[in-house]
């Protein structure tokens, strides 16, 4: 990440990481991404916001959902800057501060609201009478109220961990923060990720893992076409889910662990 070479020139970590495919890959892959992702969100919230006359409690855990993408997708144009120019940052600390705070506030965001709508859909399927007096629009609404509230307090020590470094003519905005403050921060990070993804991880798992049991139990011939779909449904998204959130935190963890060791690279 952005803080190694500077780690490694200091002589404080004895591993030594490569850093020179990302100046080409994440441009490449962010642009795509903003493209593809501005287009696709901008129909879905139009058509919430303008086509959908009454809004169902799955309805606003989904515009909510698309706020998180929407912030996300307009840090990019940043990020995208940042590392076609080989990690130099022109924009100033604030800036860096608050697009990595956006980064990571939409991140977890969007996992507790895919956990929301895990849980509303677990509802409506295993408890179908229960659940009408169970949930609604108003508690739909409090309870996003709720999860903004909670990511923006958990989110906000990274606009005290986020730092620039200045040395020369080479301005580092740190994806993690500087090397005096990494451990804190790994400290910070691993609490994070226990709370706002493995926790949610488990409940989204194990609300879809009842539904499938749930959906698969023998019924009149009306509704096979619809578990049918359904079941289908819930395997795209748990295959989403572990595509988009589970490689980041593992990949994360490993560098967190090789830096926070010091591992030596001469035992590989």
């Amino acid at each position: 990440m952005n803080s190694t070479a500077a780690s490694n020139a200091s002589g404080l970590y004895r591993c030594q990481f490569s850093e020179d495919f990302k100046y080409i890959l994440l441009p490449v892959c962010y642009g795509l991404v903003f493209l593809v992702g501005l287009v696709l969100n901008s129909m879905v919230l139009y058509n919430m916001l303008f086509r959908t006359k009454r809004w169902k409690p799955t309805t606003i855990y989904m515009v909510n959902l698309t706020l998180c993408d929407t912030l996300y997708i307009f840090t990019l144009p940043f990020l995208i800057y940042y590392y076609t120019a080989a990690n130099n940052w022109p924009f100033g600390e604030p800036v860096c501060k608050l697009i990595r705070f956006l980064f990571y506030t939409n991140l977890y965001g969007s996992i507790l609201f895919l956990c929301c709508i895990s849980l509303h859909r677990f509802l409506g399927i295993c408890f179908p009478l229960r659940s009408l007096s169970w949930v609604s629009s108003r508690r739909a609404r409090l309870v996003s109220a709720c999860v903004w509230t909670v990511v923006l307090v958990v989110q906000s020590p990274v606009l005290y961990f986020s730092r620039m470094n200045v040395s020369g003519v080479a301005r580092t905005c740190y994806d993690t923060t500087s090397e005096d403050l990494f451990n804190d921060f790994m400290v910070y990070s691993t609490i994070v990720m226990v709370l706002l993804f493995a926790l949610p991880f488990l409940v989204v798992m194990a609300c879809y893992s009842l539904m499938v049991r749930k959906l698969l139990e023998p019924g009149d011939a009306a509704s096979a076409r619809f578990k049918q779909k359904s079941v289908k449904m819930i395997v795209i998204v748990l295959a989403t889910f572990m595509l988009c959130f589970l490689p980041f935190h593992l990949t994360r963890t490993v560098y967190y662990s090789f830096r926070f060791t010091q591992v030596n690279c001469t035992q590989f």
